[in-house]
């Protein structure tokens, strides 16, 4: 499955290149960074834009992705087409950023744990318990300090259109309630490719490992995990109530899931349609972020109606079990500490 998975990227990938040759240009990615090339001048030409994703057509994520491909298509008056392919379709979320580095593919929702191998700094989304909540993420993301965690990212041929959505993060499993950190001892979890998110497992005794997100639903199901963790519009788009027993409701970690541009693409496209493209994926990304927000007691009741327990335990035992974390952190980067007090400063 995953051989074949990886010949249609490739393939995909290959036809991506050839179609913009054909039209004698592409979509295009610029980050905050900024790109050093002027963009041409807008002579009238279509571009298709491809992104990719690894969550379902359910998600939320998904569905402000079809606005935003709309909006761009009715703005550009029919110039630009967005198709989006979900589900890890071009591949796992670290072979599409590859493909976006590489210019293959133009452009893709980037996860926090990939995006830390790019951006130093954003590692620091990733601590425990960083954030009170989702007011205080936005006063961090939306400014100084969100276009600061960035610095890097065109050093890869790449650019960040705007923060979108991943959410407050919770736990499943499928063997008991999780009352306090003890009752993680011995559980083995599927997390992101984040070394900072499987410490934090270390932290409470459990093992934690990464694996696709498009086949985990597969692996839950035939016990290769005890559970996960995600927030709680991604484990109602995939139907984990039918695999977990149990969600603990704990808000450990935030990451954001962002709209990531490779610059080969987006230096081809006029300014015009840059701005169109900008401005478009702040507005859809302030309304995924909104829909999370809004549909989470829903999701919540349907959740449980389906025979998910939910859990809603104290939470200071666990962020005071994961203060060898942030300790560990301090030690392996010199701006760490001064960063986390910049952002815990705006609480």
């Amino acid at each position: 499955m995953k051989t074949t998975k990886k010949l249609i990227a490739l393939t995909l990938a290959a036809l991506m290149v050839l179609g913009l040759a054909a039209c004698g240009g592409g979509s295009t990615s610029t980050s905050s960074d900024s790109s050093s090339t002027s963009a041409p001048a807008n002579d009238g030409q279509k571009y298709t834009i491809r992104i990719g994703h690894s969550d379902t057509t359910a998600n939320l994520i998904h569905i402000s992705l079809e606005h935003f491909a709309a909006a761009v298509n009715e703005r550009t008056n029919g110039q630009v087409e967005v198709q989006i392919f979900a589900s890890e379709q071009l591949g796992s979320n670290a072979e599409m950023i590859e493909m976006v580095e590489m210019g293959s593919l133009d452009a893709m929702m980037l996860p926090s744990g990939q995006q830390a191998n790019y951006c130093p700094k954003f590692k620091a989304l990733s601590l425990p318990f960083l954030f009170a909540d989702y007011d205080h993420v936005y006063k961090v993301l939306d400014g100084e300090i969100g276009e600061e965690l960035l610095e890097g990212l065109s050093d890869h041929n790449m650019i960040q259109l705007a923060y979108w959505e991943n959410g407050l993060r919770q736990f499943t499993n499928n063997k008991r309630e999780i009352n306090t950190p003890a009752d993680m001892n011995g559980l083995k979890f599927r997390t992101p490719e984040d070394q900072l998110t499987i410490a934090i497992f270390a932290a409470y005794g459990a093992s934690a490992s990464p694996f696709a997100f498009s086949e985990l639903y597969l692996a839950l199901q035939q016990g290769t995990f005890d559970g996960q963790e995600n927030p709680v519009a991604n484990i109602y788009a995939n139907n984990f109530q039918n695999v977990q027993k149990y969600l603990t409701m704990v808000n450990y970690q935030y990451q954001p899931k962002d709209m990531i541009f490779s610059l080969s693409t987006w230096n081809k496209l006029p300014a015009d349609i840059q701005e169109i493209l900008k401005t478009a994926a702040v507005e859809f990304g302030n309304e995924h972020r909104q829909a999370i927000r809004d549909n989470e007691a829903s999701q919540l009741a349907e959740l449980e109606a389906a025979g998910m327990q939910v859990g809603y335990p104290d939470t200071q035992p666990f962020i005071d079990q994961a203060q060898s974390v942030y300790e560990d952190f301090y030690a392996q980067y010199d701006w760490a500490k001064d960063l986390v007090e910049r952002i815990n400063a705006l609480k």
